[in-house]
């Protein structure tokens, strides 16, 4: 889960900056992958709601961060380009990742803190 979020980092970071951002893209993209897959075999056993409610949450910001990671490596190749006219693909996929990225960790952040205070409470 560790490795999964500094490739996050590292991706997102270099991907930003337009430092070799075809091979960050696949970078973060990976990153994304071993990261969700780790927290979403993450269990919780107890019978607390809102944790559960929380944890549905943050599987929601790993799903925002692996379409975020989609998004980039289709910025680097720009395959959609040429199946979607011009006006539809600037609208809907060009540089979205950012979006997504931000929405993602802004959900990960709120629920991995409402859930350690809400286990500190049990």
């Amino acid at each position: 889960m560790l490795a999964g979020g500094v490739l996050m980092a590292i991706g997102a970071g270099c991907r930003a900056f337009l430092w070799h951002p075809a091979l960050f893209s696949w970078v973060f993209l990976a990153g994304a992958i071993a990261f969700v897959s780790m927290q979403a075999q993450q269990k919780y056993e107890g019978n607390n709601i809102t944790v559960r409610r929380l944890r549905k949450i943050m599987l929601a910001s790993g799903a925002f961060f692996i379409l975020a990671g989609l998004l980039m490596v289709e910025n680097s190749y720009l395959v959609l380009a040429g199946v979607v006219p011009y006006f539809t693909y600037v609208t809907y996929f060009y540089n979205k990742w950012v979006m997504l990225l931000l929405a993602g960790a802004i959900l990960q952040l709120y629920s991995t803190h409402r859930i350690s205070n809400e286990l500190q409470k049990d």
